[in-house]
């Protein structure tokens, strides 16, 4: 095993190596130009024979751009073709930061709505608040226009130093408030909550592994164990992954020494001894369970892979989305890139976890089908390839081939979904109500230090209710009590999440979501019986 896992060393020269490999062969396939016929690609000669002698004039830079995409999809599902106006973005989300001007937002109606103020950032600096409304940017109207998120965000972000001009319209002014905002470096941030679920227990929400994933993991563990934590929930559902390092040194600071965490193999990937723990690891003792869902994939299967291998901790949740495939950027000459799936990624116990691709398959509706056949309501609805078995070190049977399975199973929670739940839902008014809610009663709610003295602000239940219920009347939504009823618990904590997520961001409403969340429930209870250290079998 690798006594260096935490030194950044360790990976740039592999990551330097495959960098040059790619770009060598890039140079090779695609930009060949002074080869003869006999050894340029049948690409060239087509795309030159269509430009020399095809009827209308074509423009073979643009059919180029057009195939790519179409070229690679037919290789497996995640190899890609990344044009070179969408990399920056698609490479913001991972690499840790991104210029802009420091908010998150949501749009309500055609109105972009502040929610949360980055501490520190570019616009808490000149005096922009939670609740704001941007209505005009650079002199264009913004309200009333029905942009995208995406269009959006082309507004706000912008070159580092550069000035954008927002028009402001805030609950306490009666004129529109004008802000000059000097763009800057926003950080990408991985944890969306880290805070004391119950005494004793540390609960960490991770939503991607990124290129600073590690560092703030470990900030929070270590946060958390200075407020009393001894025992730990790690919660990836929805993380669809990321980058491998990080995964597989949060594994390494759960590990004993000399534990293997993932392996790789490709037809044209040299193979190499499995990555494993080094037993630096400051939580080899510490009970945890990771949360897991139909969403989790790539690294999340990773790190969750290690744990249970190694009978390390409990899986609660449902079967993961089953990526095993693993990916490697190259950047071509025009700033457009391509990402190639480069090897197979295994668990400890040998399994791969990719689920089935390529002739004869719908990749692309496996979720709806394993929706539809039940799977995320009952465990035994499941399709596990027996011929795939695998067994962890303490001898467990598990199973590769399509995602993993939990060791405790969960089902989604479907309880109070009713047709007047839905049509709240798919009209936005849960999120419009508690938007205005917070609007009216914010100077208030802000006294409050975290999410459970703010739910000590808020009416009772059933006035929330009934306020809300008015709200969504005059919305057009129509009072159906015998439904109202039944969807009531549902309702009034998705009014309180979203009521602390406009006080205290996303933390904040996870507080209040997880204090009825059946995942998390099962999760507790398995730390506080014990559970994790002899996993359970169904």
């Amino acid at each position: 095993m690798d006594n260096r896992i935490k030194n950044p060393a360790v990976w740039m020269p592999l990551v330097i190596a495959v960098a040059l490999v790619g770009g060598m062969w890039i140079g090779k396939t695609f930009f060949s130009g002074n080869a003869n016929w006999s050894t340029r690609s049948k690409l060239d000669i087509i795309l030159d024979t269509v430009k020399e002698s095809y009827v209308d004039n074509v423009d073979t830079d643009s059919l180029l751009e057009q195939s790519l995409p179409d070229l690679l999809q037919r290789l497996d599902p995640h190899s890609v073709y990344i044009p070179a106006e969408d990399l920056q973005s698609v490479n913001e989300e991972l690499v840790g930061s991104f210029s802009g001007i420091g908010i998150s937002f949501n749009m309500l109606g055609d109105t972009i709505n502040v929610l949360e103020v980055i501490s520190g950032g570019p616009s808490e600096k000149v005096g922009l608040l939670p609740g704001d409304r941007i209505i005009t940017v650079d002199d264009s109207v913004a309200a009333g226009r029905n942009w995208s998120n995406s269009k959006v965000m082309s507004m706000l972000r912008g070159p580092k130093d550069s000035v954008v001009k927002l028009g402001i319209k805030r609950a306490t002014a009666k004129e529109l408030l004008s802000y000059e905002v000097t763009r800057g470096d926003i950080p990408v941030t991985s944890v969306d909550a880290a805070y004391i679920i119950t005494p004793g227990v540390g609960y960490l929400k991770i939503n991607k592994f990124g290129a600073q994933t590690f560092s703030e993991f470990l900030t929070s563990m270590v946060q958390l164990v200075s407020q009393g934590a001894e025992k730990f929930i790690i919660d990836l559902r929805g993380n669809g992954g990321g980058f491998m390092e990080p995964a597989v040194l949060m594994a390494n600071e759960f590990l004993p020494s000399d534990r293997p965490i993932v392996s790789m193999k490709g037809a044209n990937y040299p193979e190499r001894a499995p990555m494993g723990s080094d037993g630096s690891g400051a939580f080899k003792g510490n009970e945890m369970v990771v949360l897991l869902d139909e969403v989790s994939a790539s690294a999340s299967e990773i790190f969750a892979g290690a744990i249970q291998d190694n009978d390390r901790g409990l899986i609660v949740g449902r079967r993961s989305f089953g990526k095993g495939l693993v990916q490697n950027q190259m950047e071509l000459p025009d700033s457009s890139a391509i990402r190639l799936t480069i090897a197979r990624y295994y668990t400890p116990s040998g399994r791969c976890i990719q689920k089935t691709y390529g002739s004869g398959t719908d990749y692309d509706r496996d979720l709806i089908n394993r929706y539809e056949h039940g799977e995320f309501y009952s465990a035994d609805s499941i399709k596990l390839d027996k011929s795939l078995a695998f067994t962890t070190l303490n001898g467990r049977t598990v199973y590769g081939g399509g995602g993993i399975m939990p060791d405790l199973f969960v089902a989604n929670d479907t309880t109070g979904i009713t047709t007047y739940y839905l049509n709240v839902v798919n009209a936005g008014l849960i999120q419009k109500y508690t938007f205005d809610y917070t609007d009216r009663n914010r100077s208030q709610l802000s006294k409050s230090k975290d999410a459970a003295e703010m739910m000590t602000m808020l009416p009772d239940d059933d006035s929330l209710l009934v306020d809300f219920v008015g709200y969504a009347r005059e919305a057009g939504v129509a009072p159906r009590w015998y439904y109202i009823n039944l969807s009531r618990d549902l309702l009034v904590s998705s009014l309180k999440a979203m009521i602390a997520r406009n006080i205290h961001g996303v933390q904040g409403y996870y507080e209040v979501y997880n204090l009825t969340d059946p995942t998390v429930a099962a999760a507790l209870k398995a730390l506080d019986e014990g559970q994790t250290t002899v996993p359970i079998t169904q």
